[in-house]
Formats: structure tokens, C-alpha cells, sequence
């Protein structure tokens, strides 16, 4: 596994995170158990980055968190969380000063921390990255001691793009993977140029590039793949990449000629983001600790060549890109 710096924050993260989501809740039945094992695995195997969010099952994601580490007391690794989303309603006016320390100061406590390593903005409304004020008030939050860094959670390549030009950003997370490339192209350029933190997330497209999942498959119905899938609950891109279901399966089956033999889909799939220099980590989620060292096992995969990379973009281009480039 590689460690680099992440971006202009005075930390050093491997480039396979541990993506939170799972461990709190909106996948199915995840006992606590099973995530505070996937978790210890995680770390075990040399993971030093975490991501969550408040949200994440009310806070139980970022409790989990804050037990496994106190429990362990070995060196800590970067967490990450986010805040916003506990608006209700999830509104431009909400992003002030007020509402975000409240979260953050809820955050704190939760993960048990003087100050959080980085806070991100969990996915605003476009509005708020034309407000300026709300970057104020996290320089404020940051020169306050509550914060060591602020970065922001994503839906588009025009957010990114936009958010980066504050220059108190230092890290944007954004779905990039096999069936959401588009990111790669004007967004990594200028995060390489400004030195920006990128978090790929969403990495096997909620699991259809685990090459497990068929037209079979049935989710439980607190499983965003099952209540999202048409995007009732929140952006449909976070849900299988946005990628309709059959056309995903469809792809998947291409995808498949291209994984080399002995590896997994997942494991190809984890491996094709980090041949990306600018993707500083990439966060699968697991809901146990075999999920978890399968997907710290991706970094050691031997480096993708030319021809695959071009076949990748190919199936990209001909299959998904009609269905979700031009939208994120």
C-alpha cells in the first residue's frame, strides 16, 4: 500500500481508505459488531484514512469509530467527516456559521476529539459554493482550533471546479470509478496544479463493480439500493454511479474480460482509480472485516497496462457515458 501526503494537511494517508457509510446505516443489516471488525481489519492492514459523515446512521458511524480507536490507542489515523446534510430542509440559508459549528461541535463529541482532522461539506446545494461567507465562516471555525481542515463532498465536476477556487479548500471528494470517469480530465488537472486532496468515493458503484450483484439480486429496504435507485431519497448518482441497473449488469460482463486472472472484479476495479496520480485515496466500504482486507489487498495489485486502461475507457465510452457523463 502507498502513503503519500494528503494535499496541503500535515498528513500522511494510504491510498485505500476506510469509507464509513456502511457502518452506519442505509445498506442493509450491518451489525455493530461486523463494523467495528471490518473497522479493526482495516487498520490491521495498514489503513490510515477513515471518512464519515454525521449523518452516518445519526452518528453511530462516527461513535463506532471513536470506540475502535480508543479501544486500540495504537497510532491514529486521519478521520474525515462531513457535515450539512442534517439540515432538514437540506437548504442553501442553512449553511451558516451557527448551523455548522453546532455539527461540527456534535461531531466532536461523538468521535471524541478536541478537533477534527478534516471536515468536508457533505454535498451543499450548488448555491452555497457561490457563497463566500460560508468559506468565512469555516476559516473562522478553522482559526478557532475546532477544525484542522476543510474540503467538500461533491456531486458534480462544476462543484469541484468551483469549490476549489477558495483557497481554504484543501480536499474535495468525488464519485470517480470505471463507470464515472469524466472527473479525470479537466477537475484532476487543476486539483494536481492546486495541490487538492481528491477522495474517490463510490468506488465499486455501490457494489455492481464487485461483478456480484446480477438482475437477481434483491436489497433490503433500508438499503439505498433499493429506496434510491430512482433517486426518492437523495442525488441518484450515489446509488450504482447513477448508471441505470441493466445497463450496469451489462457493463459489468465487459468489465469482466478485463480483470487479470487471480484477482477479484473489486480488487481491478479499486486498482484502475489509483492508477490516477490524482487520486490521493480511494474509500470503499465494508461491512466486515473480509470486505475490508480485500479491499486493502487492491493496492498491492500489480499496475494496469495501456491497453487494458484504453479497453476501461472504451467500455466507458460506449456503454455508460451516454447515461451519466454530461449529468455529473
Amino acid at each position: 500500500m502507498k502513503n503519500h501526503s494528503f494535499g496541503r494537511l500535515p498528513f500522511t494517508v494510504s491510498n485505500v481508505g476506510f469509507g464509513a457509510w456502511q457502518i452506519g446505516g442505509s445498506w442493509g443489516d450491518v451489525s455493530e459488531a461486523d463494523g467495528r471488525a471490518a473497522l479493526n481489519a482495516a487498520l490491521d492492514a495498514g489503513i490510515t484514512f477513515i471518512d464519515t459523515a454525521d449523518v452516518y446512521g445519526d452518528g453511530r458511524s462516527e461513535k463506532i469509530i471513536a470506540d475502535v480507536l480508543k479501544t486500540r490507542g495504537d497510532t491514529r489515523p486521519m478521520v474525515a467527516t462531513k457535515a450539512g446534510r442534517r439540515l432538514n430542509p437540506h437548504v442553501t440559508e442553512g449553511y451558516t456559521k451557527a448551523n455548522l459549528e453546532g455539527f461540527i461541535d456534535r461531531s466532536l463529541a461523538n468521535l471524541g476529539v478536541d478537533i477534527l482532522d478534516l471536515v468536508q461539506l457533505h454535498c451543499p446545494p450548488t448555491e452555497v459554493l457561490y457563497r463566500p461567507e460560508v468559506f468565512e465562516g469555516l476559516d473562522e471555525l478553522q482559526a478557532a482550533g475546532k477544525i484542522g481542515g476543510y474540503g467538500v463532498s461533491v456531486e458534480k465536476v462544476e462543484e469541484a471546479l468551483k469549490a476549489i477556487e477558495y483557497p481554504g479548500v484543501v480536499s474535495i471528494q468525488i464519485i470517480y470509478n470505471l463507470f464515472r470517469q469524466r472527473p479525470d480530465h479537466l477537475f484532476f488537472q487543476e486539483a494536481r496544479r492546486k495541490n487538492i486532496a481528491v477522495i474517490a468515493r463510490v468506488p465499486l458503484a455501490s457494489g455492481l463493480l464487485s461483478g456480484k450483484i446480477t438482475a437477481d439480486t434483491t436489497f433490503a429496504t433500508d438499503d439505498h439500493r433499493n429506496f434510491n435507485r430512482n433517486g426518492d431519497a437523495f442525488d441518484v448518482g450515489e446509488t450504482f454511479a447513477g448508471v441505470p441497473f441493466e445497463v450496469g449488469l451489462q457493463a459489468v460482463e465487459e468489465v469482466r474480460k478485463l480483470v487479470p486472472q487471480g484477482a477479484t472484479m473489486a480488487a481491478f476495479a479499486l486498482r484502475w482509480i489509483l492508477m490516477s496520480d490524482a487520486v490521493t485515496v480511494v474509500i470503499p466500504g465494508a461491512r466486515n472485516a473480509e470486505q475490508a482486507r480485500a479491499n486493502a489487498a487492491a493496492a498491492d495489485l500489480a499496475p494496469i497496462s495501456n491497453d487494458v486502461m484504453a479497453a476501461a475507457r472504451e467500455i466507458y465510452r460506449s456503454l455508460i457515458a451516454p447515461h451519466v457523463h454530461q449529468k455529473w
